[in-house]
């Protein structure tokens, strides 16, 4: 390709889409007239053709038909025979009328000269006795002729008459009709453009003034940006019909949303559907559980500045980690509360001691320490060798002393067997923290006394068997599915997640909660959870 070439290329491509779409439009109309101008000339053509050939063919048929020509020509009456053509030949305005004898030669011709000679083309079939029609070429040019057989009073064939009519005139028809057809030709174009000039300034209303290059840009600009950050992005129209949603909602919705579903059927978690149909309700941030994920969500009614309403925006935010690593942050608080306190009653024990030797009262230090040995915070866990795991030890070693400050008694089964080692400590601790959690504060806020939780841990191979009864009042019926959906609290505003980010961290691990004990006035509110594969396998060993 040329440098011109390529300069011609660029230019066309700077041309506004509009303007490049009229002139192809009119391009493509053009091509199209001429084409079927050509088929049409083509098949006009041909039947016009065939029409002179038929009128041809008639005249001379009719010419053949006087069976006094036929008596004259076996007499050789030539200059009559001549007068009778040239009569036919005008009257019918013919190219030519020629009468021959059975032998082919001429006794009338529009040419003198040729009188008395053989015809040009061959006169067999006719003198045969059959009809025929061509377009061929004579002594005076391409002509369409039509030859017969001449008979005379007795029937006998004694020559053969041929009209024929000048080429010439074929096309001249055929031009005619070319010219009647090429002004609605032309109109066709100049409508074709008007309408591409109207849909082009459509067009561009509808793009608002943006060549459908940049409308490909902005497209694939958006497309980058709503699957390049890390928040997942759901809009919907007015009719709840979802417009747009890319992988990061995808992902953290953890199902397919396809694009146009109505959001029913979505079957989001009971939050987001409420936040999604109800946005005028509370424009502030929800917290939602969506399977294993815990899930910030904030919605944005979006509109034009005429007020017409164009559906909303939800934009998700994943805060499991954030919840995991808070829930681990509570257990060490509590553990370092528990020391602290431990180092508090130690330092007041060591100054006793001090203050028993400075006044030699030996026998009274030797009898407090005795004392202090029998006595040891939180070592009813801290040592027991029924739960081998030191994650879970030193998970009960803080939340005790938690649940001492709240006046609840938390304690560990007698029946309680956890010999192995835990292969997911986070998982656990989040599912046995909030159950704990769950059941000190409903110890805690009930009238029942002595307030008190009693957790139970068993292992079934490798799966671990948690089990978490409080003395609290209780859970009714209706509330005993509800109590799992995130949010959703009797102790107000902002609580309601624990027992929701337990269940979705179970059923991560293939396990479950469950509410196996409503509570009542004699018996206690049990939570059950089973968390499979968490356990080691193999032999039993120290969590260090």
């Amino acid at each position: 390709m040329t440098r011109a070439q390529r300069r011609g290329g660029r230019g066309l491509r700077r041309l506004p889409f509009t303007r490049q779409m009229m002139l192809l439009q009119v391009a493509v109309v053009a091509a199209l007239g001429v084409v079927s101008l050509l088929v049409a000339g083509f098949f006009l053509r041909a039947s016009l053709q065939h029409q002179y050939e038929q009128r041809a063919l008639a005249v001379a048929r009719g010419i053949a038909a006087d069976q006094g020509l036929g008596d004259l020509v076996v007499k050789g009456k030539q200059p009559q025979v001549e007068a009778i053509a040239a009569a036919q030949e005008h009257a019918t305005r013919a190219l030519f009328v020629v009468v021959t004898n059975d032998r082919g030669v001429r006794l009338a011709h529009p040419n003198p000269d040729e009188i008395g000679k053989v015809v040009s083309t061959d006169p067999d079939e006719a003198l045969a006795g059959k009809d025929n029609v061509s377009i061929e070429r004579g002594t005076l040019g391409l002509s369409a002729r039509g030859k017969v057989p001449l008979r005379d009073s007795n029937g006998r064939i004694v020559g053969e008459v041929s009209v024929g009519f000048a080429a010439t005139d074929i096309s001249d028809a055929l031009w005619r009709v070319v010219f009647i057809v090429l002004p609605w030709a032309l109109a066709a174009v100049l409508i074709a453009v008007l309408l591409t000039a109207l849909l082009g300034r459509r067009l561009k209303r509808l793009t608002l003034g943006l060549e459908p290059s940049e409308v490909a840009d902005l497209v694939r600009e958006r497309e980058a940006v709503l699957h390049g950050i890390s928040e997942g992005v759901l809009a919907v129209d007015p009719d709840h019909r979802v417009t747009m949603c890319n992988s990061e909602a995808i992902r953290l919705l953890g199902k397919e949303i396809p694009i146009g579903s109505d959001l029913d059927e979505l079957a989001l978690a009971p939050d987001l559907q409420r936040l999604m149909s109800h946005p005028q309700e509370d424009r502030r941030a929800v917290t939602a559980v969506s399977g294993s994920r815990v899930l910030v969500a904030t919605h944005r009614p979006v509109a034009l500045a005429d007020g017409t309403d164009l559906g909303g925006v939800l934009t998700v935010q994943d805060r499991t980690e954030l919840e995991e690593l808070t829930s681990e942050l509570a257990g060490v608080r509590s553990m370092t509360s528990a020391l602290r306190a431990q180092r508090h009653e130690f330092a007041n024990r060591m100054h006793t001691v001090m203050g028993l030797l400075h006044t030699a009262s030996v026998d009274d230090a030797i009898e407090y320490l005795s004392d202090s040995v029998k006595f040891a915070t939180n070592e009813e866990i801290s040592e027991n060798p029924a739960v081998r795991s030191s994650t879970i030890r030193a998970f009960f070693a803080g939340k005790q002393s938690a649940a001492a400050e709240s006046g609840v008694t938390l304690t560990l089964s007698e029946q309680s067997w956890v010999p192995q080692k835990l292969v997911a400590p986070v998982e656990v601790i989040t599912v046995l923290g909030n159950l704990v959690d769950n059941a000190i504060e409903a110890a805690r806020s009930s009238a029942a006394r002595p307030a008190r939780v009693e957790v139970d841990l068993l292992t079934d191979r490798n799966d671990l068997v948690i089990s978490v009864a409080n003395t609290g009042d209780g859970i009714p019926e209706h509330r005993a599915e509800s109590i799992f959906v995130g949010g959703v609290s009797s102790r107000g505003t902002g609580r309601g997640m624990g027992l929701a980010i337990a269940r979705a961290t179970a059923e991560g691990l293939g396990g479950e909660v469950r509410l196996t004990s409503l509570g009542a006035e004699d018996s206690d509110t049990v939570f059950v959870a089973t968390l499979p594969n968490v356990l080691e396998t193999g032999e039993i060993q120290e969590d260090l």
